[in-house]
């Protein structure tokens, strides 16, 4: 494995890890277990205004603790640090004057997911984030990696003790023709159940520190990725092609252990 990334500010920054624990939910322990809410009980997010790409989130190194700065920001938002996960009426505060509403934040040990059937990491290869940055001559590998939001991220794969370098959308292989099926695997002792691939929302289509959207990216990028489709991927699973990456799903006998960067994935 290549990267672990948690982003414990569902929306926001990420913090790259060396090792993760698996947690409640079969997510990563401290991914997505604050996510803010405007007063009418709705998510505030990316995909509901590009005014989340403006903030930087800055963790302590234990994860105790978190800053938030708005660089640039002419009403001068002041740069606050909050205990974390703990100080949420704190940054509920602070959240509710730079978007200037009542803002709540809300803490859950289990994370908030994206896809509340495959509670798991999200996975996706170096290769892939590659080729995308092919398709967008100026895009860096770090501008994909925040763009598309993945927990993991794999460079190898072994199998009968072989290991080989993935070419991008290797892990189209990981969820099975038909809703009904997993894909089973492994990485390092952790039991994963591929799932489906991954939708995409207007995030990747944005600058990820500016929110400045980059015209006609999901029509190019569901356009390349169907022309470029890997004769392993199960096309019927693709009722668009606006997607990248893989859901996962993580039986409850495997919540605690841990995933370390280095770890291979095996089937």
């Amino acid at each position: 494995m290549a990267n672990i990334r948690l982003h414990p500010i569902k929306a926001l920054d990420p913090v790259s890890v060396n090792e993760a624990r698996i947690g409640p939910n079969g997510g990563l322990e401290l991914d997505r277990v604050w996510a803010l809410y405007s007063a009418d009980g709705r998510w505030v997010n990316g995909k509901r205004t590009a005014a989340m790409h403006l903030i930087r989130a800055a963790y302590a190194p234990d994860i105790r603790s978190v800053t938030l700065t708005v660089p640039g920001d002419r009403r001068d938002i002041p740069a606050m640090t909050f205990v974390f996960p703990g100080d949420t009426e704190g940054a509920a505060e602070w959240f509710s004057m730079y978007f200037e509403q009542s803002i709540q934040v809300r803490y859950t040990r289990e994370g908030f997911p994206d896809d509340g059937l495959a509670t798991g990491p999200t996975i996706v290869s170096t290769g892939s984030l590659e080729a995308v940055c092919k398709w967008f001559p100026g895009m860096t590998l770090d501008e994909a990696r925040r763009r598309f939001r993945t927990t993991l991220e794999i460079n190898a794969a072994g199998s009968g003790g072989t290991v080989e370098s993935l070419p991008p959308f290797w892990e189209d292989q990981l969820f099975a023709e038909t809703e009904t099926s997993v894909v089973r695997f492994k990485i390092g002792d952790v039991a994963f159940e591929g799932s489906n691939p991954c939708a995409r929302c207007p995030v990747p289509s944005r600058e990820s520190q500016t929110g400045v959207t980059n015209d006609g990216f999901q029509k190019r990028f569901t356009e390349l990725r169907r022309a470029q489709l890997p004769s392993w991927a199960p096309a019927d699973r693709f009722d668009h092609f606006y997607r990248l990456a893989v859901n996962t799903r993580v039986p409850s006998t495997e919540h605690g252990r841990i995933l370390r960067v280095g770890d291979p994935l095996t089937r």
